[in-house]
Order: structure tokens, then sequence, then C-alpha cells
């Protein structure tokens, strides 16, 4: 049965510019949508009305606040979003679309961290900032930056052999450090050694992040939400300001030294410096070099890959065929000598790219445990198709992507609920050849994550090192 996408609608709050309701649509090209306005403000207020009263049981006062938490309640306490929002989308096979209200617990929305982001930018300051950020990203430079992934992983490595034996861990703390670790050498090249040390940067990201819901009321209504989330925004913000500054410090005198001697410019690795690079080099009227601080604009500009690294090591333990494939292309591409495989990596980074049965795997681990939805804001120009054949407008909405519904649609794709990374593997055309556009964990076209190689990268790697490693067990129960 397909599975539809879901809208969220709020209801009428005077004067306000948030939004609080959301389309959900789950097959084809999923989506979601949030209304700032009631319904009787819509260009279609009878659309809405009629979205709304869909079998969630919606009401006056609470609308569909409390239809995600029912259906939380049979679920672990930590269940993903994700799985929610598929579990509420098997109700909707007929139109792969649906309406949810959230008033009174979506009535504002905070960053996570500072102000205007890529993230939240549009036209031409999107396209300024992503092209400076792009040569950074891309997967020439990342492979300048394998050797210190491969150390970086290495210390992952060593931290779970010193688990064996000593009963339960928590992966996901070992694959958030380690992702922090990588995260800041490849972006800001700075070294936090947080896989052996606490950095406030961390802690403050993750504590924010904690404290962050789009639908949860529990924690939307919390009074102590907005304080802490400001207060950890501000440590962030000032982490990463100072980190921005001693880099933009360090190119400054490297170009002045450079120009004065031959001319040429050593060229940084990092991210951040060859942004930083570009920001100059688009500046020189401002004659920059010779100011004392950045601009403030430039300073505001995880969890998917570490996430990913735990569900892939738990698919890893879960179907041995799979694994065994893992193994051989490792034995084939590196040698059978496993003790020489970070050596080999770190001389040749150019090997990553011989595994393709491994990127295969990563890429169907992230299918079937995808990040979360993508959001966009609805114009008067655009509309959404449902299954039934039914047009919805989507102007004052917030159109968001459900990617676990889109992964999972028996309608897209063929075996839907199988693990099968040979699906990467075969030719366009045949059976179980990803549909066109329908594999979207990064989001497509030219909005997809800027990090979507850095992560592909780091995951990839840490199955190199561990698959013929480690043998895993998952012991949730426990």
């Amino acid at each position: 049965m397909a599975q539809p996408a879901c809208f969220f609608r709020p209801r009428k709050h005077h004067r306000t510019p948030y939004q609080r309701a959301t389309y959900i649509r789950h097959g084809g090209k999923a989506r979601y949508a949030s209304d700032r306005k009631r319904h009787e403000d819509c260009n279609d207020g009878s659309d809405i009305n009629e979205w709304r009263k869909q079998g969630f049981g919606w009401s006056w006062l609470f609308c569909h606040s409390f239809v995600l938490l029912r259906c939380a309640s049979r679920f672990p306490p930590l269940a993903n979003i994700n799985i929610l929002m598929q579990e509420l989308s098997k109700e909707y096979a007929d139109t792969e679309m649906f309406l949810m209200d959230l008033w009174p617990s979506y009535p504002s929305s905070i960053p996570i961290a500072g102000g205007p982001s890529i993230l939240s930018f549009n036209s031409s300051d999107w396209n300024q900032w992503r092209s400076l950020l792009n040569p950074g990203f891309s997967a020439q430079s990342l492979m300048n930056h394998v050797p210190f992934i491969v150390g970086s992983v290495q210390i992952f490595s060593d931290k779970l052999r010193a688990s064996v034996g000593k009963g339960v861990f928590f992966l996901g703390d070992y694959a958030t450090r380690l992702n922090f670790d990588v995260i800041m050498k490849v972006t800001l090249d700075s070294d936090i050694n947080y896989q052996f040390h606490k950095h406030i940067l961390p802690t403050a990201v993750n504590t924010t992040t904690r404290w962050h819901s789009f639908w949860d009321p529990r924690i939307l209504m919390n009074q102590l939400r907005p304080v802490i989330q400001k207060y950890y925004g501000r440590k962030m913000e000032s982490c990463i300001d100072k980190e921005l500054h001693r880099q933009f410090q360090g190119l400054k005198a490297e170009r002045k030294a450079s120009d004065a001697a031959s001319g040429n410019s050593k060229r940084p690795l990092s991210v951040i410096s060859l942004a930083l690079e570009s920001y100059i080099d688009q500046n020189k009227e401002k004659n920059i070099l010779e100011t004392a601080t950045l601009d403030r604009d430039f300073a505001r500009s995880n969890d998917t890959t570490s996430a990913t690294i735990v569900f892939a090591l738990h698919l890893m333990s879960k179907h041995s065929e799979a694994c065994s494939q893992l193994r051989k292309e490792h034995d084939s591409v590196f040698g059978t000598d496993v003790s020489k495989t970070a050596k080999t990596l770190k001389a040749q980074p150019s090997l990553l790219n011989q595994c393709r049965y491994t990127l295969a795997f990563v890429k169907e681990t992230l299918r079937i445990y995808p990040p979360g939805g993508n959001m966009r804001l609805g114009t008067l120009e655009a509309t959404l198709l449902a299954l039934n054949g039914k047009i919805h407008p989507t102007e004052r909405l917030n159109i968001v992507l459900a990617n676990q519904p889109i992964h999972m649609n028996p309608r897209i794709w063929v075996k839907p609920n199988e693990f099968l990374p040979e699906r990467f593997l075969v030719e366009p055309g045949l059976g179980l050849y990803p549909p066109n556009g329908e594999f979207r964990p990064f989001d497509i076209g030219p909005r997809r994550c800027i990090g979507q190689e850095l992560s592909l990268t780091e995951i990839r790697t840490v199955l190199i090192m561990t698959a013929r490693v480690y043998d895993f067990n998952p012991e949730y129960e426990e």
C-alpha cells in the first residue's frame, strides 16, 4: 500500500508570522507543508478545512497536537519522528498526502543558532554563500582530508576494541564524538579531540538539539526551551566566531607574506580556508586584508553521519551475506592484512572510489534509515498533486519532504522492506534500480546537502576499518 504525504496547518493567531500547520506527502515527491494563517484566510479555506479533519481526530481545542503523541506511545520512548510519520502515512494510500494541525504546540520556530544561514537564504544570498563553500566540500578537496579521517576512525576503532568484553556500550556516543572531530577539522581546521575530551561546541549543539522539536508539545511548550536554546546558541556562535577569526587572521598573514615573497600563496585545505580565500578575492576593493576583523555576515554561515554509522553497523550485524560481501571487497581492494588498511588508505585515498559495494551498502542504509525530512516554503504558483489527482495550493505553507515514507513506498520501490545494497549497483532501467528522484537522504537538486560527500567519505572509511575487525551484536533490549 502506498504511503501518503502529510501536511501540518495552524489555527488562527493574529499578527503572527509563524507557521503552525503542515501538509505531509509521502509518495512520489512526498512533502509536508505548514500554513501561517488560519484556514479561513488561505486562498482555499474549504480545501484546508477538508484536509485538516481527515481521520486523525481533529478538535477545535487541540487540533492534531496529540495525534503524534498517541502514535508515539506505541513505540519505544526514543523512536524517531520518521517512524511515526511512516506509520501515520499508511492510512492515506489513496492521496499520499495529509494535513496535520499542530496548534497550540507549533506557534513558533527558533533557529538552532544564529540568524539567517545557508539553510534559510534564498536567491542571490544563497548563491553567494553556497559558491563560497562548495569548493571545500567537493569530492576532490575532501580526498585531501582522508588521512585525517582515517586517523580519527582509528581512534574510534581503538575505543571499540577497548569496549569488547565489557558489556553493553552506547555506540551512538562514539560515533557522535568521531563525527565532531572530523567536521571541526575538515570545516574549520580545528583539532578539538572530542573523542578524548569535552568541548563546548559539541556540548552546546547536543544540548540545543535535545530541546528542539518540530511537533512534540512537551518540548515546544516548555518555558525553559527558548532560554536554554538561546544560551547555548550564543555559546555556539562565540566558539565558531573565534575559530573563523583565527583562520582569517592566519590567512591574512599568510597571504601578505606570500605576496611579499613570490606572489604565490599556499592553498589551504579546510572548507573555511578555501571559502575565506574566495571571500578575500571577491572583496579586494574593500582592502579586506588590511581590516582587523571579518564581516559579521560571514560568521553566520552532524547528526546525519553519526546516526548512519550506527545504523550501518547495525545492518551489518543483521545481514550476514551483505557483511560478507563488504569483507570480500575490502580484502580485494586493501589486501587481506587488516593491520595495513589504515596505512594503505592514508597513502591512497582514491581507493575509496573502488569500494562500490561499500558505497551501495551506505546508500541502502540511508534509504532505510534516512535523515529527517526537508522543508520548503510554498508559493502562490506552486501546487501539490495528490495521488487521486486533486491539486492543493501551497501558498503560505511549508512544504516538507517525508523521506522515510518515500523510501519505503511499495508503489515506488521494488521490495522496499528488504535490505538490498545491490539496487544501487544495477544498471538503470532494471527492476531494482532506484526510481528517478526518489532516493533523497541529502535532498536533490541545487539545494542538496552541501556535506553529502563528506558524510559518505566518513561512513565508508568507518566500514572499511571495522567490517573485517569486529562483529556487532545489537543489545537494545538490554
